[in-house]
């Protein structure tokens, strides 16, 4: 049956039941890197563009997942996002690059950071437009994928399919 986005609301109670658990907000994102391996990460789920079903995570543009993913180099909205951010979050792309060894020698320098300056050249907003949900809920045992497809006047229809967990 065609929908709306009824996989955002889904997700939407998710997040919100679990609010009180840190890591709630955490999700995998995968790619595929140069070598042509696969490639798996935690990153943080920052919620969803203005409007619409766009997930959008914040990342440091110097790591390895930007180079597997060159094809989205830019990102929307990048200086909403930046403010939006903690000052905690935002000191983080003024540290040293990202898997490169610790040379600090514990000197414990912190880094500086006007909080009403705008984005630093590492702040990097990813924004991915879903085409495709698998939604399972294990406290009912329910499992739906959601697929999307583009209708004559160029929106997106979702389909839903209850499936076995």
């Amino acid at each position: 049956m065609a929908t709306a986005a009824s996989w955002k609301p889904l997700l939407l109670r998710a997040l919100d039941s679990n609010a009180h658990l840190k890591h709630s907000a955490f999700l995998q994102l995968a790619t595929i890197g140069s070598n042509g391996r696969p490639s798996n990460r935690t990153v943080v789920f920052r919620g969803f563009q203005e409007d619409t079903n766009v997930i959008q995570i914040n990342t440091d543009r110097r790591s390895a997942k930007i180079e597997e993913i060159k094809h989205c180099h830019f990102g929307e909205q990048r200086e909403k996002a930046w403010f939006a951010s903690s000052l905690k979050s935002r000191l983080q792309y003024l540290a040293p690059a990202p898997r490169l060894p610790d040379i600090s020698n514990g000197s414990g320098e912190e880094n500086q950071l006007d909080p009403s300056e705008g984005p630093v050249e590492a702040f990097c907003l990813l924004l991915f437009d879903p085409e495709q949900v698998d939604y399972l809920n294990l406290k009912s045992n329910e499992r739906f994928i959601f697929s999307s497809r583009s209708s004559e006047q160029g929106f997106k229809l979702w389909m839903s399919e209850k499936v076995n967990p």
